[in-house]
């Protein structure tokens, strides 16, 4: 499939997101380009672009220059961020099997449907994407899942299994995935790798769990199959048929030069947040990290929290998205949570309540509602389906003397569960 490709050093970025041009038609931002040995991918704006655009994240300022990583195997800034997942690279290097692999290619490759308003051409005066294909529905989705089931097995597709394969919907991770249309919108599908364990319902279950505790999610859909589940996450990056700048929190505390923290990415919001919103994003990060810890997610790495940049040019905390248990009892977040580093721990989120513009009570509230929520799970979850089984794997950690005696401590005056 990548036989028409032959592999170039050059690549043109275009913007693709509302305010574009004339009839929102895509804008010129720049030129990509391999430097280092092929290791690296730069950026250098377009003088229309420096003229009328803006910058796309704080490490790549309107100003003429080339702008370059300073880790190999990445692209500059937030042109990172438009590269496809491990999953999408899957589908790259097994179904289109360029001439090369570079991070260019995989920008390339990305497609039309990648995450994000950038949009990647091997020409520098028209925006042709790599394909594009109609976005299938519903209907689509037992061929969507043996599609998914051809790549795992490491068969050749057919071209009708092909248009059903997206590779870049989304930041990170590298459970099989794809795009379908539901309800005027659209929606990332997560199908299993053949586990026993039902990961997708169990996602379904966690995100609407956290809704229950106050946060901010994208909206999700248990989908069953003939054996197991997959789940629907729709797609926070487009509105009404607009595409949204999103940079990662990898982006934001890369551009910054900060650790990969909580508190920092907390910090990083007075920066990029409109005035009057700080103080809610930040809360509302600290609940996530608290849910995280409760609900031993520690896979909370920093592509799994985002950014949408609004209308205004500031930006907002995404809706919260890949929150579910890993069922491991690592004890390690991946962020850095507190003083005690990344310890998976209440009193270690609560080492640091400043760094998220709250006060030691106002915080404790927070753990609170959090708590009571989590402490309920097992029977929300079984309410969402979820077989004892997989209940049980959980509870060992959820449910085990490490997490529960945390949360334990923060139960007493308010009520045990919820009433859904």
């Amino acid at each position: 499939m990548g036989d028409f490709y032959k592999p170039q050093d050059a690549m043109s970025l275009w913007w693709l997101g509302s305010g574009a041009g004339p009839q929102d038609s895509p804008r010129l931002i720049g030129q990509l380009f391999l430097a280092e040995g092929n290791r690296k991918v730069g950026l250098e704006y377009a003088p229309e672009w420096l003229q009328k655009g803006f910058a796309l994240s704080e490490d790549l300022p309107l100003s003429r220059g080339v702008f370059l990583p300073k880790e190999r195997d990445m692209a500059a800034g937030a042109v990172d961020d438009a590269r496809p997942d491990r999953w999408g690279e899957r589908i790259i290097r097994n179904l289109y099997k360029p001439a090369r692999l570079s991070v260019l290619e995989y920008l390339y490759f990305a497609g039309d449907d990648r995450f994000g308003a950038f949009g990647v051409s091997l020409a520098a005066s028209d925006y042709v994407p790599s394909g594009s294909s109609t976005m299938p529905s519903l209907d689509s989705l037992v061929d969507m899942e043996r599609a998914i089931a051809a790549v795992l097995a490491g068969e050749q597709l057919n071209e009708n299994l092909v248009r059903l394969v997206k590779p870049g919907p989304s930041f990170g991770g590298a459970r099989p995935k794809s795009l379908i249309q539901m309800d005027g919108a659209q929606w990332v599908v997560k199908f299993s790798e053949g586990e026993d364990f039902d990961t997708e319902l169990v996602e379904h279950a966690t995100m609407r769990l956290a809704n229950q505790c106050g946060i901010e999610v994208a909206p999700t859909r248990a989908l069953a199959l003939d054996r197991g589940h997959a789940v629907a996450v729709k797609r926070f990056d487009r509105e009404g048929g607009l595409r949204s700048h999103v940079i990662s929190a990898n982006t934001v505390l890369r551009a910054a030069g900060m650790p990969m923290g909580y508190p920092e990415l907390a910090q990083c919001l007075r920066k990029i947040a409109r005035p009057e919103a700080i103080r809610g994003h930040q809360k509302e990060l600290f609940r996530r990290m608290v849910f995280n810890i409760l609900m031993d997610n520690t896979d909370d790495h920093e592509k799994n929290h985002a950014f949408v940049r609004a209308s205004d040019g500031y930006y907002d905390l995404s809706p919260a998205y890949d929150v579910v248990p890993s069922v491991q009892g690592l004890g390690q977040q991946q962020l850095r949570v507190g003083k005690d580093e990344a310890a998976s721990s209440v009193e270690n989120a609560l080492s640091q309540v400043e760094a998220f513009g709250l006060k030691k009570d106002a915080a404790v509230e927070v753990v609170k509602r959090v708590a009571a929520g989590v402490d309920g799970w097992k029977v929300f979850f079984q309410r969402q389906g979820v077989v004892a089984q997989d209940l049980e794997n959980m509870a060992q950690y959820i449910d085990g003397p490490v997490l529960q005696t945390q949360r334990s401590e923060f139960l007493p005056r308010i009520s045990k569960g919820l009433s859904r």
